[in-house]
């Protein structure tokens, strides 16, 4: 159950999601996209800031940095059709909040849980989608490759929570793990294979859902 802060925070997000989904999609009100996007992180690093004055110091300045990076990679990929550089720059500070999340992450890991079947699942995903994707790459190629192979850790090492936090905590975070996977695979395949339909709504519906049960997750870990 969600307490009543949580309700009203979760209304507000899915209203501002809906906002920044409508403006990302219809060409009369994209102007709106430039706030709408960002707004998406801004209220989840408030609403964190607010809500984790109770957790350990190190735990919440690594969780702040994770969206500080990831709003600084939004911010950067609003701007791609103007240069190639602003993508290469979105890629990196992604990967610098993964690496963030994993260490928050690992932090709570049960060493008692075993990642095998999830890591062969992940290693036959993972070849899969570089394989569609491996031609149209050119210069990006080592970097998505690291980027591929940090976003996999972050959900083994979300996975690794199980057991080890409470259940609410390690099934949001998870399913944001899973949400985030899915959220790049679209867009690497819209960018780099083919124009998938939809996009545009697909990857920031996942996006935005993602790092809102991550967010949500881990104010309730112990």
């Amino acid at each position: 159950m969600l307490t009543t802060t949580e309700k009203k925070f979760t209304i507000l997000f899915l209203l501002l999601l809906m906002a920044e989904l409508i403006c990302g999609s219809v060409e009369n009100l994209s102007r709106w996209h430039y706030l709408t996007k960002p707004l998406l992180l801004i209220s989840l690093i408030l609403y964190f800031f607010v809500q984790s004055k109770m957790m350990i110091l190190k735990t919440r300045i690594w969780i702040s940095n994770a969206l500080i990076f990831s709003l600084s990679g939004d911010v950067l990929l609003m701007f791609v059709d103007k240069s190639p550089i602003f993508f290469m720059l979105g890629l990196i500070s992604f990967f610098v909040a993964h690496v963030f999340y994993c260490l928050v992450f690992f932090r709570n890991r049960n060493p008692k849980t075993n990642p095998i079947g999830l890591i062969i699942v992940l290693t036959f995903y993972a070849f899969g989608l570089f394989y569609l994707l491996k031609n149209n790459l050119g210069d990006l190629l080592i970097p998505v490759v690291f980027y591929i192979l940090v976003i996999l850790l972050m959900i083994i090492s979300a996975f690794l929570r199980q057991k080890k936090v409470s259940q609410k905590s390690f099934i949001f975070v998870f399913i944001g793990a899973i949400l985030f996977v899915i959220s790049d695979s679209i867009l690497a395949l819209n960018k780099f294979y083919m124009p998938l339909p939809f996009s545009s709504i697909s990857i920031m519906l996942t996006y935005g859902l993602a790092q809102f049960f991550i967010v949500l997750g881990l104010l309730k870990q112990p």
